[in-house]
């Protein structure tokens, strides 16, 4: 049996853009009416999963609240964390850690940040979250309220891009996307 997840990025946060990690930002007016434009008629769910950083939780608190359906907060779900880069723009590191960057971006498996999550954890990490979710709802359509990094991961999988792809996935701010997760933990991209 699978397990339906819709994909909803959070929306633009108040720091902007840039790396923004495991720094736990508010979303901005503009990023909650992204969201809130992003879910009129979509659904039905049965259940609302988030990531616990407020730029996701916060507004799934408000659609499960709406909808009147459960949510529970997922630490898996949260973004990879960058290390030292946290908070930089790629811009302010072209200028000082051009190299490194340059290294991370063609291919994010081989290089992390310094001080950062390796990219082979962070996976893990996301994966055993969504085996859990496999495992306690079966059957369901879940709503996950998360993060770039997370999506472009389960994004690459389900499209079966090689690593080195991963940061070439692209994932706009209040977007949905949805997957079917199988029974034997694959992933597949639906319309």
């Amino acid at each position: 049996m699978t397990l339906s997840l819709e994909l909803l990025r959070h929306g633009e946060t108040e720091q902007g853009g840039g790396l923004r990690g495991s720094l736990d930002d508010a979303l901005t007016t503009a990023g909650w009416a992204q969201l809130r434009a992003a879910v009129v008629n979509a659904g039905p769910w049965d259940r609302l999963v988030s990531s616990p950083l407020q730029r996701c939780a916060r507004f799934a608190e408000e659609l499960a609240a709406q909808r009147r359906l459960p949510l529970s907060l997922e630490p898996g779900l949260q973004e990879l964390h960058f290390g030292a880069w946290e908070g930089r723009s790629a811009a302010e590191l072209m200028e000082t850690d051009a190299e490194a960057l340059g290294r991370f971006w063609a291919d994010p498996y081989a290089f992390t940040p310094p001080g950062g999550e390796p990219l082979v954890d962070f996976e893990a990490r996301v994966l055993a979250a969504v085996q859990r979710l496999q495992a306690r709802h079966v059957g369901e359509r879940l709503l996950l309220v998360t993060h770039g990094g997370v999506m472009r991961l389960l994004l690459a999988r389900a499209r079966g891009l090689p690593r080195a792809s991963l940061l070439q996935v692209s994932v706009g701010h209040a977007r949905r996307h949805r997957l079917e997760c199988q029974a034997d933990g694959r992933l597949r991209e639906l319309p």
